[in-house]
């Protein structure tokens, strides 16, 4: 006669079996394509799969994509798509759980950001490159943007969401408030007689854009600092679409996905791309990443699904949103459910963006540089919370800190002091 216990024991090929779904449906199927055509040969892309990180005896793996759209130049871009992601990395303690992995790569891509712009204009080159970036860690899409080149999103279930923030001078009136405020000049291209064409820009050096890598010619108040937000999909999966401002500035992101539907991510790229190039012609560097992220079961053409008619299509479907979010992203709600959005923020401030309000704060060493990793002997550090306008909330004491050369670095994005580079007389 069987006895309880062994009526219940679950045979090794049925405990193998469920193993391998769990499996299946913890890390989903990543699939990517791109192209495009060169105008300047400035537009650079990182596609890297399956990287590997280990934590006592488990491996975890996560998918890297990136995009660097370079202007005056391509030496800004090269350097960024070389260094910008060991940056990131090394800003992550080591030996962190999966899920304490993920909160921590919000603050990691700050300081690579900034990190990898202030090694770069160690150079004296006066190239900058917009970023796109882009780490998917099982369901977990994390989005890191400076620039004007943007990343959308469409689950599954349909809705475009967008990832990535427009750091155009002409769109973000945000932006051009804190450039002025940190002594630049913002206006347009002055024609003579009083005449102005052209989009906004930021004087001097004439750049359009409020955030980048580089551009060393222009001062610190174009800063590194990038939007980032994360998002949870469901186990349905969705594709993403990554694109320099050759695309954006031709196509919507509607008709970006609309003209690819059903097809697999290698011909969407490049469709994509053909799509933009026919609309008003190849007048800038125009290049493209799909990425599908898929549930094992389900064949790449099924996903995106044909988007569904309706009231409240275009709308985003977030289920919250932090008060700080790009100019045109949709401030209304659809119902929650689809994709759920777990960190977003695009503040300026550094004193903001490696603040410790997250759960791995007491995991950072307290005497290493938050940006550049530096170590530091106890007393040299310099307190991001130094001259906080609050002291009561934040004090001075209090960690994380920056070495010297990257509080100067601070200071200047955040306008207290006059670049050292505008006070030497560069015009």
């Amino acid at each position: 006669m069987s006895t309880k216990s062994e009526s219940q024991t679950v045979p090794l090929s049925v405990l193998l079996k469920r193993e391998l779904a769990n499996e299946k449906i913890e890390r989903p199927e990543i699939l990517h394509g791109q192209a495009s055509q060169s105008k300047k040969g400035e537009d650079l892309t990182l596609l890297k799969t399956e990287c590997q990180r280990m934590v006592g005896d488990g491996v975890f793996t996560y998918s890297v994509f990136a995009l660097f759209d370079g202007h005056n130049g391509s030496a800004a871009a090269i350097y960024t798509k070389e260094n910008l992601l060991n940056n990131v990395l090394s800003a992550i303690p080591s030996d962190l759980s999966r899920d304490e992995w993920i909160a921590a790569l919000p603050r990691a891509l700050v300081s690579g950001f900034v990190k990898t712009d202030k090694d770069f204009q160690q150079k004296a080159q006066t190239s900058g490159t917009t970023v796109t970036f882009v780490i998917i860690e099982g369901w977990v899409i994390t989005v890191a943007s400076v620039g004007d080149s943007r990343c959308i999103l469409e689950p599954a279930e349909g809705g475009v969401y967008y990832l990535s923030a427009d750091h155009r001078l002409e769109t973000n009136e945000e932006e051009r408030l804190r450039i002025t405020s940190s002594g630049g000049e913002v206006g347009r291209l002055n024609a003579g007689g009083g005449a102005e064409i052209g989009p906004l820009r930021c004087w001097p050096g004439g750049l359009c854009l409020s955030r980048s890598i580089g551009d060393m010619d222009i001062g610190e108040f174009i800063v590194p600092v990038p939007f980032v937000k994360q998002v949870k999909l469901s186990t349905a999966g969705g594709r993403l679409v990554i694109c320099s401002d050759g695309v954006w500035d031709n196509l919507t992101a509607e008709e970006a996905l609309d003209c690819c539907r059903g097809m697999a991510a290698e011909a969407a790229a490049s469709q994509i791309v053909k799509e933009s190039v026919q609309a008003k012609g190849l007048r800038d560097d125009t290049t493209c990443i799909v990425i599908d992220v898929l549930p094992h079961e389900k064949p790449p053409s099924s996903l995106p699904q044909p988007k569904k008619p309706g009231k409240g299509m275009f709308k985003s479907m977030f289920r919250k949103k932090s008060s700080e979010s790009s100019s045109f992203i949709d401030k209304e709600y659809m119902e929650p459910g689809v994709v759920e959005e777990m960190y977003e923020e695009g503040s300026a401030m550094l004193s903001e963006r490696l603040d410790t309000k997250y759960p791995v704060c007491n995991m950072f060493k307290l005497f290493m540089c938050a940006v550049c990793q530096l170590e530091m002997k106890p007393g040299e550090g310099i307190s991001i919370h130094e001259g906080a306008p609050n002291p009561g909330k934040l004090r001075p004491w209090d960690g994380p800190f920056l070495c010297s050369s990257c509080q100067e670095k601070k200071d200047a994005m955040e306008g207290k002091r006059t670049s050292d580079r505008l006070s030497s007389g560069s015009d």
